[in-house]
């Protein structure tokens, strides 16, 4: 099977839009979520609040207690669709949502969802759920797609990396969690990361930039996959989500009590919202399609603000990237920025810790001058695989996660910048991404504490003449270790880094 990817020929495929692709009309200020914090909205002028969302179970609570609470509209964009037990709740949410009449979008990358049997994709047939896909393969046959990818790669290697969920247009989660079990409770979050909840102004702004998207000729309507479309496997999913009652009751009713706490807790007004002025950023959807000589030269609004923000800042910046690669613009920028008195503090994946360790190795290149230019670098332990039923503990986030995936920074302990955007070349140049920046002391100091927090669960890293040595206490333990060697590695790790690093950079 062919798919369309042109406009003319969606529509000429018979795709006739069930929600309408302009705002859905009402007043995000009457409904109930932004009544509850009313007072705070209207009197702080063009304001929005935040509180942060560090854990893979709060994330997947909060998101199905605001779709529960949703009268509306809710949208979710997402880069990695996972079909899992979290996921199908989560989505199960959505459609309970959609039955009370609340309209829902769902924006997908097509190389994120992996399959067209994704369960989500069959909710396009309810009345009041549309789902899309963004950059489709025109051949649905897994043995077209390495001729396509080869014949297309300009396109198809840029993807739609963006991760929004938005309810009734002023609730906003964004952060660095895609849809899946690694990044919620069904495996205690293998993933390490941090979302943000935002309520208002900055709300508005993001629902405008999943607009671009939503309405751009590369959202493909659901419609156009014979799958998606199959009443046998609708039914199919209406009975899964009945099994999930059922056969797993005892999760569900934990979950259930969760979500009813989150509820009245906001009803309550008891989150820990700081307010001040939030500012939604978003790569255009039109970047997947440029030239490549084009994409190497783009510097998007998202590029601008972080020179900006680097530029403005004064004493410190805290930074955690999942995968930082900085090239030698990037390092140029933080060692001029410590010689000029702002202590730069780096958080980043240990290639024990890295789910990918092509990244690790161009990374590996920029930390020895780094380290010499004074800024202070951990790379993140790796998690025991027999923690995942240890007690959890706040402070640390977790004993021991498996990967570190946050993308945030604090910027002299007033700025915040949270959302999808890696520091390296393919969130610069190839997939779209999305960030906040958003100001407030309160939150940014928060924000930095958190950042410190998982220093104390890293290897600090130090040049010692030509060796590199990475020291730290793990977890539980009270004797300090160093190593010279990458901790917790193989052999044969080691070996595939050395390997990877003959591919080029910016293909990583």
């Amino acid at each position: 099977m062919s798919i369309p990817i042109t406009t003319t020929d969606v529509r000429l495929n018979g795709y006739v839009p069930k929600i309408s692709d302009t705002d859905f009309e009402y007043n995000p200020m009457q409904t109930p979520i932004a009544q509850t914090y009313i007072h705070e909205l209207k009197h702080k002028k063009n304001a929005s609040g935040a509180t942060l969302v560090s854990d893979g179970l709060t994330a997947f609570v909060v998101r199905a207690a605001f779709a529960r609470m949703a009268t509306k509209t809710i949208d979710l964009q997402t880069y990695i669709y996972s079909n899992d037990f979290s996921s199908r709740v989560l989505i199960g949410e959505l459609k309970n949502a959609a039955d009370r009449g609340v309209k829902v979008r769902i924006l997908l990358d097509d190389y994120g969802t992996k399959t067209d049997f994704a369960d989500v994709l069959l909710l396009n047939q309810h009345p009041n759920i549309e789902v899309k896909i963004f950059n489709v393969r025109r051949h649905r046959s897994r043995l077209l797609y390495i001729p396509e990818m080869l014949m297309d790669f300009n396109r198809l290697n840029s993807r739609m990396h963006n991760k929004l969920f938005i309810v009734d247009n002023i609730a906003l989660i964004t952060g660095g969690r895609n849809i899946g079990r690694d990044y919620f409770p069904e495996t205690t979050s293998n993933f390490s990361d941090t979302d943000v909840l935002f309520l208002g102004q900055i709300a508005h702004s993001a629902t405008e930039k999943f607009n671009e998207y939503w309405n751009h000729h590369l959202a493909v309507p659901a419609t156009v996959l014979p799958k998606a479309k199959s009443k046998i496997a609708a039914r199919r999913l209406q009975r899964t989500f009945e099994k999930l009652l059922k056969n797993s009751a005892r999760n569900v009713r934990r979950y259930n009590a969760f979500i009813t706490w989150t509820m009245r807790e906001f009803n309550k007004q008891n989150f820990d919202f700081c307010w001040g002025k939030g500012t939604f950023l978003a790569d255009l959807p039109t970047k997947v399609e440029l030239p490549k000589q084009r994409k190497e030269k783009y510097h998007s609004e998202i590029i601008i603000a972080l020179n900006r923000l680097w530029k403005a800042t004064k004493q410190s910046a805290y930074v955690s990237a999942a995968y930082f690669v900085p090239g030698p613009g990037g390092v140029k920028t933080m060692i001029n920025e410590e010689k000029a008195g702002v202590h730069v503090t780096l958080v980043t994946n240990s290639l024990s810790s890295t789910n990918a360790p092509t990244v690790y190795s161009k990374w590996e290149k920029y930390r020895k001058q780094l380290i010499d230019g004074g800024i202070d670098v951990y790379e993140f332990m790796r998690g025991e695989e027999n923690n995942r039923h240890k007690k959890y503990n706040h402070e640390r986030r977790q004993h021991f996660f498996s990967v570190m995936h946050s993308k945030t920074i604090v910027f002299d302990n007033k700025i915040s910048w949270i959302g999808s955007f890696n520091l390296d070349p393919r969130s610069a140049y190839y997939n779209t991404e999305n960030v906040a920046i958003f100001e407030s002391e309160k939150f940014a100091k928060k924000l930095r504490d958190l950042i410190l927090n998982d220093t104390k669960i890293s290897w600090h890293v130090k040049n010692r003449g030509k060796h590199t040595i990475w020291t730290g206490i793990r977890p539980d333990e009270t004797k300090p270790e160093e190593h010279f060697l990458d901790p917790d590695t193989t052999f044969f790790r080691r070996v595939m880094k050395k390997i990877t690093k003959f591919i080029p950079e910016k293909l990583v």
